[in-house]
């Protein structure tokens, strides 16, 4: 791609130059008022219909990202499908009920990293082997972490020649059918990248292979008029911040921030504290989305630093900072069940929910 040799040609002579940036999708007067969970498995998707109308727009939510991944009877590849997987008519239900109640919605389909779980390997991986950018790493019957072949979750090789036929035909697929206009691509927590094990990687500069997968899956999506999300780990140094390794990178990725289209919308993630690194990533040109979990006082935190930011700073840095968003990490009928049992047993306490209702009720004040 024409970006990607762009990006092998300025690294290290112009890192900080600022790229076109182009308008996102959302009203830049509207604040993201965002929530993001797995797509539901076909048994509840009447049950989430339910949802998105009782709960979600009562509390004003304007934006939701539904992590489909292979949760998709897909047509493009058929043999990528979960068992069980949502149809076409069930998605068209979600994508008419959220332009009813104006809620931009969006699929995320995990690219580059998170193509295995556990002991499991999903199903990019599961059924191309040869996209595994670590085939000498074997799936353990019992996972645990720490390991000796540092195994979080396996990633594709991002130089592989066919990777990118297979995948962006199921992003092509599911932005059809979603209507959609923006797409994440989740690419967080990549902790297999440039391996030595993989012959095209090896020795490669780990940032500049994050940097050119991230502008290569946004130039496709550019090419349909569409906008990429990612979370915004991988940017961030987790060493020198003390972030860490799974908030940020240690596998020397960070450097990417630099090179990356500035046009990418970057989802912000920290649940265990309030920590400043949206500012950060508006300084670099981005616009950022604060994103919280499962710890309602740090969440509350979270959107008060993010108030902060956005009233004190200059105009032009206050834009970048563009709302709030509630993720959920468990499949969305456990969440459902969770919200159900509060409304019941209010001794039955859920981070998420909690999390959930605490920081909407103070976004909606």
């Amino acid at each position: 791609m024409i970006r990607s040799l762009f990006v092998l040609l300025t690294i290290g002579i112009t890192q900080g130059m600022v790229l076109p940036v182009l308008p996102i999708t959302t009203d830049s007067t509207t604040e993201i008022r965002g929530f993001c969970i797995a797509a539901p498995e076909p048994s509840e998707h009447e049950r989430f219909l339910t949802f998105i109308e009782k709960e979600l727009v009562p509390r004003n939510v304007n934006m939701l990202i539904l992590r489909v991944d292979f949760n998709y009877q897909f047509e493009s590849h058929p043999e990528l499908r979960d068992s069980s997987a949502l149809s076409k008519e069930q998605i068209r239900k979600i994508v008419s009920i959220c332009k009813t109640n104006n809620i931009n919605l969006i699929p995320q389909i995990n690219l580059l990293g998170h193509q295995s779980w556990a002991s499991k390997t999903t199903n990019l991986l599961r059924v191309y082997p040869q996209f595994d950018e670590t085939p000498n790493v074997k799936m353990p019957e019992k996972y645990v972490w720490p390991n000796a072949d540092g195994l979080y979750c396996k990633s594709y090789c991002p130089l592989h020649p066919d990777v990118h036929k297979v995948v962006f035909s199921l992003v092509d697929e599911i932005m059809d059918v979603f209507e959609a206009k923006d797409f994440h691509a989740g690419l967080d927590e990549v902790f297999y990248i440039g391996e030595d094990s993989c012959p095209r990687c090896k020795g490669k500069n780990k940032a500049i292979l994050f940097a050119n997968e991230v502008a290569e899956i946004r130039d496709h999506l550019a090419g349909k008029d569409r906008k990429l999300w990612i979370w915004g780990d991988r940017l961030l140094d987790g060493k020198e911040t003390g972030l860490g390794m799974w908030e940020a990178s240690e596998n020397n990725t960070y450097p990417a921030v630099d090179m990356i289209p500035k046009d990418v919308m970057i989802c912000d993630w920290h649940y265990v504290r309030s920590e400043p690194t949206a500012a950060y990533l508006s300084m670099k040109g981005f616009n950022v989305i604060t994103c919280v979990w499962n710890k309602p006082q740090i969440a509350l935190s979270q959107y008060e630093d993010y108030k902060t930011y956005k009233a004190k700073v200059n105009p032009k840095l206050a834009g970048r900072y563009q709302g709030m968003m509630q993720t959920i990490w468990s499949g969305a009928g456990s969440f459902l069940n969770a919200m159900d049992n509060a409304k019941t047993d209010t001794s039955k306490k859920d981070g998420q929910v909690e999390c959930f209702t605490q920081l909407f009720e103070a976004i909606n004040k």
